[in-house]
Formats: structure tokens, sequence, C-alpha cells
């Protein structure tokens, strides 16, 4: 098995097992997502044994961990709700309590609305958005010019980034200050940018996935392994990078300390994912 295999395998009986701890095995939900994950079981099996011969086998045991994540993030929101959104909303209150230690208020509350700009609004909105190509974009250019093994590096800092992220969502959900705050109004919610990412995460934003920011983390590890992999492309997205690590406090879809610990995960996940994909492909 490659190693972003083993990893999500790893996150997925993990995920099984605190699911079966916490015992809400009458929910016809829980039986959904254990379906779930027998059929992410098979198929690593079955990719654990596809020949070099194989191409289309080949291509989808690449891009299956892509496929994987928003499943994966759909499931958190039904485990955060399995335990109730008054507990959820209490975590909030215990993460609002380390923002104004930290940060001395809640800054994702008050930034936007002491700064109000139409300007950064429609700007950091549309960085906000930009997290999809660059977690995506830079693994499949990479398989698109052959460079299958540092493709595999990529998406593997990627994947431990977002799998650190959602097992901390899983035992730790967080609302988040879009859900706990009323949205900011005004100009800077009417710029265009603004409108789709609201109509975006009423349409697909899984419920206690706050804390720490896996948009930050993610990124922020692709970004990383990229540096190691394709520095031209690395470059063009770091300006996008750290516009999001801004955006995702300004536009109060983050704390801050959310942001914070996301780049504390991004960074060595980058690293990390480099380093142990390479060791894995010298001695397989």
């Amino acid at each position: 098995m490659r190693p972003v295999d083993k990893l999500v395998a790893g996150y997925v009986i993990f995920l099984t097992l605190l699911i079966v701890y916490r015992g809400a095995l009458t929910d016809p939900a829980t039986w959904m997502l254990f379906g779930l994950h027998a059929l992410i079981g098979t198929a690593l099996f079955l990719f654990a044994h596809v020949k070099p011969e194989m191409k289309i086998g080949g291509l989808v045991h690449d891009i299956f961990p892509l496929l994987l994540l928003p499943v994966l993030y759909g499931e958190l929101g039904v485990l955060s709700l399995q335990l109730g959104i008054e507990s959820t909303y209490a975590r909030d209150a215990i993460v609002q309590r380390w923002e104004a230690l930290i940060f001395g208020g809640q800054i994702s509350y008050e930034w936007i609305r002491a700064a109000p700009s139409v300007f950064w609004s429609g700007l950091l909105h549309v960085a906000y958005l930009f997290y999809y190509p660059i977690i995506i974009l830079g693994t499949v250019l990479l398989f698109v010019r052959g460079r299958r093994s540092s493709a595999r590096s990529v998406l593997f800092s990627t994947m431990l980034a977002f799998m650190i992220c959602y097992t901390i969502f899983a035992l730790y959900p967080v609302a988040g200050p879009n859900y706990a705050f009323e949205n900011p109004t005004g100009v800077v919610r009417d710029v265009w940018s603004a409108r789709l990412v609201y109509w975006m995460l009423g349409s697909g934003s899984a419920f206690g996935t706050a804390f720490p920011s896996s948009h930050v983390a993610a990124s922020v590890a692709t970004t990383v392994a990229l540096f190691h992999e394709w520095k031209k492309l690395a470059a063009i997205f770091l300006v996008p990078n750290i516009l999001l690590v801004v955006g995702t406090v300004y536009l109060q879809m983050h704390y801050g300390i959310d942001a914070a610990v996301g780049l504390a995960i991004g960074i060595p996940a980058g690293i990390a994912g480099v380093r142990i994909n390479r060791r894995a492909g010298a001695t397989s």
C-alpha cells in the first residue's frame, strides 16, 4: 500500500472505532457511515492489487484520495450533529475564550466591522475560493506532466494535513464564527465573490469543522510540498496562500486561532509528507 492509502485506512479505522465508542448505533446515519467505510476499505484493498499495466485502475488509484475528500468531510457534519448542536457551541465558547486571551478580543468578529473594505472583501473572498485550485491543481498538473512520484508526494502532504484536521474535527467539533456570530452585512457582503462563497457554504459546509482551519492547513501543506517538487507553481500559489490565511479570519470564516493552528499543521505536514513519500518510494 502507498503511504496515502495507509493514511486513509488508518483514519477510516479510527473514525469507525470512534463511532462505536460513542454508541450511536441505533441512528440510521451511523450504519450509512459504516457502509461508506466498508466501501472505502474495499477500494483500498483493490488498489493494492492494481498492476502497473492497468492504466485506468492506476489513474483511479492516483486521484482516489482527492475524490474521497468531499465524502470524508461530509460525514464529519453528521458526527457533529449526533453529538448535539449545543455541545458544539459550548466548544465555541471555549475557543472564544482562547481567542480573547491570545488576540485580546474576537478578531474574527471585530476585524471586518472595524475596517470594512469592499476591495479587501472582494479580493479575500476570491482567495478563499482559490483554496480549491491550490489543493487540486498541483497534484493533477504533476500527474499530467508525468511526474507521478512528485504528484504523490504533494498529494500525500495534502491528505496528511486534511486527516490531522479531520481527526480533530471528529474529536472536538467547533462550529466557528460563521455560525456562532451573525454574518457581516452591507457592502462587504454584497460583492460577487462574497455571494459566491456564502452560496457554496450554504450548499456544502459541514457543521463542526472550524477548529483548526483545514483550508489553511491543506493549502499551506500543498504549497510547502510544491516548493520541494515544483518551485515555480509553489511561487504562484504563495500570495493566494497568504491572502487565504488572512481572509479566513477577516471574512469571519474562522477564529484567529483556527488559522494559527492550521498553519502549525500545514507547514510540518508539507515537509513530512514529501519526506515520507520519498522514503517509501526509495524502499519499495
